[in-house]
């Protein structure tokens, strides 16, 4: 399959790419560490001692492949040593004034002053012509990796999406049984909210919420029938990542 950003901006000529971490979203506001929704983590006091009295953005991350390790590990709520295997990746300065050329370096200085074990600043590399990112896409994918994320050279700092921001990832796309469909609230009151679907080899059972129009909503498939859907990996459990609606299996 193509990664997605053929699907969005084929001109990635001379735009900024590094790996896309697969970790849980941190905000350090020179102080504390926060969620991207300024809950605060409690993380172990040797894994923030070293970080900068100014704001960095990044991913607690653990490796490659180990989401569902790092999330339980942040998800407590006393400080403990399960810190110490993760690791804070940063991409961003958020308070640092300039591109994004001139923010992470920022970064990068203070922790060259001020080592830590426990972060590191996420390399920023050109990308040559699409040729390139297809082979650095297909690289990183091979030792395990999620993706890659584009960022457009000299690109403010936005807080949220940004257009400057891209993720290219490759997906999958395989079969699912129906199982129910379920309610949905908001906008799509007294319509399918999601689908309740099973794959048919492992039996393993997950929802899929997104990749309908509203017609399909309106008309669900019904139990029994068989949809195609995309995803971009699988969790230790089994469970797809990131499930998306493509068409029914006629």
């Amino acid at each position: 399959m193509l990664p997605l950003v053929y699907e969005e901006k084929n001109d990635v000529e001379n735009w900024l790419m590094s790996e896309k971490l697969d970790g849980v979203r941190g905000y350090w506001d020179g102080r504390k560490l926060l969620s991207k929704n300024s809950i605060p983590f409690h993380p172990h006091p040797d894994f923030i001692k070293n970080f900068p009295p100014f704001h960095v953005e990044g991913e607690i991350w653990g490796g490659r492949e180990t989401f569902e390790k790092t999330s339980g590990i942040v998800r407590k709520k006393e400080a403990h040593g399960g810190w110490l295997d993760l690791q804070f990746a940063i991409f961003d300065a958020p308070e640092v004034p300039g591109g994004i050329e001139k923010r992470l370096p920022a970064a990068k200085k203070w922790f060259q002053l001020n080592p830590s074990s426990y972060a590191f600043v996420i390399e920023l590399h050109p990308v040559k012509d699409v040729q390139h990112l297809q082979a650095e896409l297909q690289r990183i994918e091979n030792l395990g990796g999620e993706g890659i994320i584009l960022r457009k050279p000299g690109s403010p700092y936005v807080k949220g999406r940004s257009s400057d921001i891209l993720k290219v990832k490759s997906y999958s796309d395989t079969e699912a049984v129906v199982i129910a469909s379920i309610a949905g609230t908001g906008r799509n009151k007294d319509r399918m909210g999601s689908l309740l679907v099973e794959l048919p080899d492992t039996k393993i059972r997950f929802k899929i919420g997104i990749g309908f129009s509203d017609e399909e909503r309106e008309n669900p498939p019904p139990p029994g029938s068989v949809i195609t859907f995309k995803y971009y990996g699988l969790y230790q459990s089994g469970i797809p990542k990131f499930p998306s609606f493509l068409r029914i299996r006629r």
